[in-house]
């Protein structure tokens, strides 16, 4: 499935999500709901997946990052439910895509008033 067909499902569920639940949740309850409405919408994902690090080679970290959840083994979704996306949340997300080596990341900030506003969209190291 192309990228930007798979983005737009993947934003119209966590839409739905927040329609629904509103901002001030826990990133796990959003967490939890988002990939029922993935699932709904018959994508493949799989949640909280271990991302070790590795230097030359070698693991040399394989516990404590995360992946929220990886949509189709394309999309890296990282939920957030803070005040204000911070660039360190962005930096994060960058990592992720690099250490995971995937195409694109999501970064979903649920505690926004609208969505929409809370989504940053983020490709091969580029914010775009």
């Amino acid at each position: 499935m192309d990228l930007n067909v798979l983005t737009a499902k993947i934003i119209k569920a966590a839409i739905a999500v927040h329609q629904e639940l509103g901002p001030g949740l826990l990133e796990s309850v959003y967490q939890s709901c988002l990939a029922i409405a993935l699932r709904q919408e018959g994508l493949n994902i799989r949640t909280e997946i271990s991302l070790p690090v590795i230097f030359r080679n070698s693991v040399v970290h394989d516990q404590g990052f995360r992946l929220d959840i990886l949509v189709e083994e394309k999309i890296i979704l990282e939920l957030k439910s803070v005040d204000k996306i911070q660039p360190v949340h962005i930096k994060q997300v960058l990592t992720y895509l690099r250490l995971a080596n995937k195409p694109l990341g999501l970064l979903m900030n649920f505690n926004e008033s609208l969505m929409k506003n809370g989504i940053t969209r983020i490709a091969n190291g580029v914010n775009i």
